[in-house]
């Protein structure tokens, strides 16, 4: 039985921690790992990243060229008809609906909501404020009887 008196961490789980500057007998005397002298063998020396030496960096030598869109890249919350059939008995079908249901969690919470034509719809349901809609999945909830809202 496991009680506090006979508590262990399991095999190598813990090592010995390296004690640098005790001594030659330790193996990590005299220069204590740091080599000989130099920036960044000081107390609080060292260069930042991408320095060198005061020559002009990679980074800054290279052409920069082009424009990324990665920034504003739209990031939709998709939801399948299928989702919503399993869900939803009828009614409206808003973005506190979803998040009730739990169909919408963590960063999809804030995120637009897309409506994809995955699975069946038979429930007449009635989109309020849902920003997309796949053209299929707009066929798919007319044939259902069911409408879209702004």
């Amino acid at each position: 039985m496991l009680t506090l008196n006979n508590i262990k961490s399991p095999k190598g789980a813990h090592r010995n921690i390296k004690r640098i500057g005790r001594g030659q007998g330790s193996g990590q005397g005299t220069q204590a790992g740091k080599g000989h002298k130099g920036q960044k063998a000081r107390a609080g020396g060292g260069v930042r990243t991408g320095f060198e030496g005061g020559a002009m960096p990679l980074y800054m030598r290279l052409p920069k060229k082009g424009f990324s869109n990665a920034p504003f890249k739209v990031v939709n919350a998709e939801i399948s008809l299928a989702q919503l059939e399993a869900k939803f008995d009828g009614g409206e079908v808003t973005r506190e609906a979803l998040i009730e249901k739990g169909l919408l969690k963590g960063i999809n919470k804030r995120r637009p909501i897309k409506v994809l034509a995955n699975g069946e719809l038979t429930k007449a349901l009635t989109f309020v404020k849902i920003s997309k809609f796949s053209k299929s999945a707009k066929e798919a909830i007319t044939k259902a009887g069911g409408s879209i809202r702004d």
